[in-house]
């Protein structure tokens, strides 16, 4: 029953990465239609980018810890993408340069949307699985 819980942990961490991600489109889609100006965009997306690196690497680290070799390994790409682009200081979007990398950031995002959303998959087909395993061994 343990491993049912630890996917059901995962799936929820996946989704919080899901809706981080989905409101930094969000916020470039308002800036692209002039919703919203560039500073408050900016600081809505910069303010969400730490909380997805870290929570993006703790379930990393979960995969790791709990024995999912497979999904840890399909982790591991994102988290370098995202720790290369801490050490480089890119992570965080300029105000001044935004509008010049518009389209850039809206499909770095779209990319990692996807990315997310077949870790996502994978992970609830794990869930089910999981669950349905157990219980057959119950009987």
């Amino acid at each position: 029953m343990g491993d049912v819980f630890a996917w059901l942990l995962f799936f929820f961490i996946l989704i919080a990465l899901l809706v981080m991600i989905v409101f930094q489109l969000m916020c470039l889609a308002d800036l692209e239609f002039d919703y919203i100006n560039p500073y408050d965009s900016a600081s809505r997306i910069n303010n969400v980018v730490l909380p997805e690196f870290i929570t993006q690497g703790v379930l990393c680290f979960l995969f790791l810890v709990t024995g999912h070799w497979v999904m840890s390994l399909l982790c591991v790409p994102y988290l370098y993408y995202n720790v290369r682009l801490y050490l480089r200081r890119q992570h965080l979007i300029d105000v001044t340069e935004i509008f010049n990398l518009l389209n850039w950031e809206k499909k770095q995002r779209l990319f990692k949307l996807g990315y997310i959303i077949l870790l996502l998959f994978m992970c609830l087909f794990w869930m089910i699985f999981n669950a349905l395993e157990e219980d057959e061994h119950s009987f």
